[in-house]
């Protein structure tokens, strides 16, 4: 870019920011343009993504979202859209797609190479595993992998050796894709970490809270809208059991009032005839 175009590119991502909501910054880093592209058209009508120059971008950032600016890093491009920061992260993680790992990149997560056989035949290959500290022998014919070995944790850089395990298996552990390694909306910064939510996971402690919380309501006599039926029926199910075990007769309850009192009566039946055959 000529350094007489740079002023005109400054005010294009100043125009960008003020006219939308959501203001992100993306990690370009290592993306290829043919992904790049399918994430475009993915994220059509949502949000647009603008590429630039890190002081450019910096520059437009400054002085309404210059904490956004710490957020910089590799490879940067802008993000606005009008949609939910969560929604917009959960929208780029789903464009991520896998990829086999080479030698400086950052492991995803931890990287775990499997306890079982492989297709590998006896040989050199053996000694690449073990040179990643993955134990394994020979059996049936083939290489097998002795025990769960994790080969990189999280955040660790792959090492050539890793990267050789990952391709002589067929691995596919790394994940390409836009990261959005930070969003600001209503003056609000929100990190990849926080982003970065379980939504079966979160459902299912909200889901427990909620039990939980009617379970309590029902034991202290707490009635609310969603608890009154419950109630009743709690209520029903206490007054059934006292009347059987106290014996109080009742027109709602006499049928299970005589059912025990036959399995009682049964039960004294056998025990009588077992003590007469002894």
């Amino acid at each position: 870019m000529l350094k007489s175009e740079k002023p005109q590119e400054v005010e294009r991502l100043k125009k960008l920011i003020s006219t939308y909501s959501v203001i992100g910054i993306l990690n370009m880093h290592k993306l290829p343009g043919r992904q790049l592209q399918k994430i475009r058209t993915a994220l059509h009508g949502k949000a647009v993504i603008r590429m630039s120059k890190k002081a450019l971008l910096e520059k437009a950032l400054e002085p309404e979202h210059k904490e956004l600016t710490k957020h910089i890093h590799d490879e940067p491009a802008l993000i606005v859209a009008n949609e939910s920061p969560f929604s917009l992260f959960k929208t780029l993680k789903k464009s991520r797609s896998k990829a086999k790992a080479r030698a400086g990149d950052i492991a995803p997560s931890d990287i775990v190479v499997l306890k079982g056989p492989t297709s590998l035949p006896p040989g050199p290959s053996i000694s690449t595993l073990q040179n990643a500290k993955i134990k394994a022998s020979v059996q049936q014919g083939k290489i097998a992998v002795l025990q769960d070995t994790t080969v990189a944790k999280h955040g660790a850089t792959i090492t050539a050796a890793m990267a050789n395990v990952f391709n002589l298996l067929g691995m596919e552990p790394m994940l390409i894709g836009l990261m959005l390694t930070a969003v600001q909306e209503n003056g609000m910064i929100y990190e990849q970490s926080v982003l970065d939510i379980d939504t079966d996971a979160y459902v299912a402690k909200v889901t427990e809270a909620a039990y939980h919380a009617i379970n309590l309501a029902l034991h202290i006599g707490y009635i609310t809208k969603d608890t009154a039926q419950l109630a009743i029926q709690k209520a029903f199910l206490d007054a059934r059991t006292l009347s059987i075990e106290c014996g109080l007769i009742d027109k709602q309850f006499i049928g299970d009032i005589l059912a025990r009192a036959t399995a009682q009566a049964d039960a004294l039946e056998r025990m009588m005839n077992k003590e007469v055959n002894a």
